[in-house]
């Protein structure tokens, strides 16, 4: 499985944290910058990962910013996107489990690299439980 990377400055450190923490999993992972601390705009990057993601170039994708909110508003801008800020467990399972969220967006400045760590091994984990979910789903994709 191919995973779509990109933070801003605030999300950077997680972002380097987690590439290596996919790659230790088997993932592949295609790193959409940013490449430094040095202060840029999240929505350019939010929107690399949203589109990596909806153009078939990764099959999921991961986000970093400050809080993970406004990286994970800007991916949402892309089509067929559905991405989900997780600060807990149960986010992380439940935007896997009833919204088959295909990005999930983190807070560099509110998680730590294990909490981090363990929130995206869930939501990889967790399989889309479809039913009446697959409806509302479809209903978020014909937005």
């Amino acid at each position: 499985m191919k995973i779509a990377i990109a933070s801003d400055h605030g999300g950077y450190a997680l972002k380097e944290y987690l590439k290596q923490h996919l790659t230790k999993r088997g993932f592949t992972v295609l790193d959409l910058g940013t490449d430094s601390e040095e202060s840029v705009d999240y929505p350019a990057f939010g929107r690399a990962c949203g589109e990596a993601v909806a153009e078939g170039r990764a099959d999921r994708g991961l986000v970093c910013c400050g809080t993970g909110i406004g990286i994970s508003i800007a991916a949402n801008k892309v089509r067929g996107v559905r991405c989900a800020v997780c600060t807990n467990a149960f986010m992380a399972e439940m935007c896997a489990r009833h919204n088959d969220a295909n990005i999930i967006a983190l807070g560099g400045r509110i998680l730590s690299g294990e909490t981090a760590a363990a929130l995206t091994d869930l939501w990889l984990d967790t399989p889309f439980e479809g039913g009446r979910h697959k409806r509302r789903v479809d209903a978020l994709n014909d937005m």
